[in-house]
């Protein structure tokens, strides 16, 4: 995976906050699909700020959760407003501290937007990791966080979670991992066990 970065279409901080915010149990390409005409009525946080949650439904109603999400991108973009000037901050710390932003949210926009050291963990970061044996008994997603930062090289971090994410997307599958395909096979932990399930 040589081109290891997001699938998500923004041009700045504020439409990669909105574009991961709306992400969550939805599917990059639908949010692609929401994002062009909803930045054209939301170019900013403060266009957005002034709205309320029922007038970003109309923008966002095809992807998951839609009342939840609006609620959240209106108070983020509120909360931009009100305590950051608009400027969408680059700490974990104060990124957390927006409606709609966790942890795992927060270290995206730091990682994609920012490029810091931040590791991502979603479903696909979660799994292939343990899979591939890079971490051992994470419990959630802050366990394998912490397991990961701790041996991947800093300078690579902010590529390593796009590697791991793409590599879950379309190789390591959840339910049928492409083995013949996969270039780690040689290192993973899971095809390891396979081909000694599979001796004689």
């Amino acid at each position: 995976m040589p081109l290891a970065e997001t699938e998500l279409e923004y041009t700045d901080p504020y439409e990669l906050i909105v574009a991961v915010i709306l992400s969550a149990q939805c599917t990059d390409k639908r949010v692609n699909m929401i994002t062009p005409d909803f930045f054209k009525k939301f170019p900013s946080a403060l266009e957005l700020a002034n709205h309320e949650p029922e007038d970003v439904f109309q923008y966002i109603k095809s992807c998951s959760y839609p009342n939840n999400k609006a609620k959240h991108l209106v108070g983020m973009a509120r909360t931009l407003i009100e305590s950051f000037q608009g400027v969408v901050p680059d700490s974990l710390e104060e990124l957390q501290t927006l409606p709609g932003v966790g942890r795992k949210t927060a270290n995206v926009i730091l990682s994609v937007a920012f490029r810091k050291p931040a590791m991502a963990v979603d479903t696909h970061v979660f799994r292939v990791a343990a899979r591939l044996g890079l971490t051992h008994g994470a419990k959630n997603p802050l366990d394998t966080e912490l397991q990961l930062v701790k041996f991947i090289p800093e300078e690579l971090i902010h590529k390593a979670h796009h590697w791991l994410i793409l590599h879950g997307r379309y190789v390591c599958i959840a339910r049928k991992p492409k083995c013949d395909q996969c270039g780690l096979k040689s290192l993973c932990r899971h095809y390891s066990k396979l081909e000694k399930a599979q001796k004689p």
